[in-house]
């Protein structure tokens, strides 16, 4: 891939601007990522006083105060190294971990580097994740930890996205091989994501069997790659495509309450994540932690960091009064929350073999 589009403007700074155009100025209560089907139950007794509840979730051995983070999004430009900075800037002020956009186009020409770099610079206490494709190799995934000190390697895959982008890849026989070397060859934990179009059961387990420990889910409903690499075709013969995939909360369902089990894999959860109910919903589903990237992205481009750091501060204690209200005195207890699953969810749960009824009637099962 090259980082410039066929007529020669950046890539990384058209996937900014596009993204905007067409994803983040949804309102933020206009439903996505299938979350608008999820509902608990409301008990009114929750025994608990807000100030004792502990939102802090652990992800990859590591201690987080907040169950949610800043997730993959850029680099590669100087515009889109300043969006770097600012957000490091933000989570660093917040005390939230944060994801590098994909750092291969800095793999290819060094003089992209300040861009990723930035990151780390900003944020120098903050847990990172260094971002690359499965195209890389495991020397290159090493360069990429190092070049931002990461915490841990984020190997995103979308063929999806490769499949609409005009100068996109086209062969994926080599990935699962290539993840499963890169797993084994770097030192430090490696989570594979998808790019807003789900990873299935079976994906998992496939990850699973090549040494991974940790996925995102990333599902439909937030950032659409399909929609706008298709708005780079000079034809957009792709909008056929648009809704493509799994869900945030169909993913988490099927992989964490299918019907055959999976291997044991942390899961984390990204993709069309609105609101800290949002947050709460796929913690409850199994999540141990959850990304954020269109909102936090439009609050930084239309307000500014500052904005951004106050809005990562709301969150975390709004997060703290949902599961106040829940009843949930950690993120574990919210796996005893009764969740109503209704509408084009419900019908894709059926259909992959989870026990709706079950997720119903939690709270009765265990004993809360």
């Amino acid at each position: 891939m090259t980082g410039t589009t066929p007529t020669g403007t950046n890539r990384k700074d058209d996937h900014v601007r596009l993204a905007e155009e067409l994803t983040t100025r949804t309102p933020a209560a206009t439903p996505t990522g299938g979350f608008h089907d999820l509902r608990f139950m409301h008990h009114s007794f929750n025994g608990l006083a807000r100030d004792t509840v502990d939102i802090s979730t652990t992800v990859t051995g590591t201690h987080w105060p907040v169950p949610f983070y800043i997730n993959a999004m850029t680099g590669g430009s100087e515009k889109t190294g300043q969006i770097n900075a600012d957000l490091a800037r933000a989570a660093a002020s917040a005390g939230v971990a944060m994801a590098s956009g994909s750092v291969s186009a800095a793999l290819r020409d060094p003089a992209l580097e300040p861009t990723f770099r930035t990151v780390r610079d900003n944020a120098p206490e903050a847990f990172l994740f260094a971002n690359v494709s499965p195209e890389v190799t495991v020397d290159q995934a090493r360069r990429a930890v190092d070049l931002l000190d990461a915490d841990a390697l984020q190997i995103h895959v979308n063929p999806a996205q490769e499949l609409v982008m005009p100068e996109g890849d086209r062969d994926f026989r080599p990935w699962l091989d290539r993840i499963a070397d890169i797993v084994a060859g770097v030192d430090v934990p490696v989570v594979v994501k998808e790019v807003g179009f789900g990873l299935s059961r079976e994906t998992v387990s496939e990850l699973s069997d090549r040494g991974v420990g940790t996925v995102d889910v990333s599902g439909r409903g937030g950032t659409n790659f399909i929609d706008i690499e298709n708005h780079r075709r000079p034809r957009q013969e792709y909008s056929y495509l648009s809704g493509w995939g799994q869900t945030t909360a169909e993913c988490l369902l099927d992989t964490l309450h299918g019907g055959r089990p999976v291997p044991e894999v942390e899961v984390l959860a990204s993709g069309g994540v609105r609101t800290p109910l949002d947050v709460v919903r796929a913690l409850a589903l199994g999540a141990g932690a959850v990304g954020v990237s269109g909102h936090f992205l439009h609050i930084l481009v239309d307000d500014g960091p500052d904005a951004l750091a106050e809005e990562l501060t709301a969150w975390a204690e709004q997060v703290r009064t949902l599961m106040t209200l829940l009843g949930a005195a950690d993120v574990a207890s919210l796996a005893a929350t009764d969740i109503l699953v209704t509408g084009e969810t419900a019908e894709f749960a059926g259909l992959r073999g989870v026990d709706l009824q079950a997720l119903a009637h939690r709270s009765a099962a265990s004993g809360a």
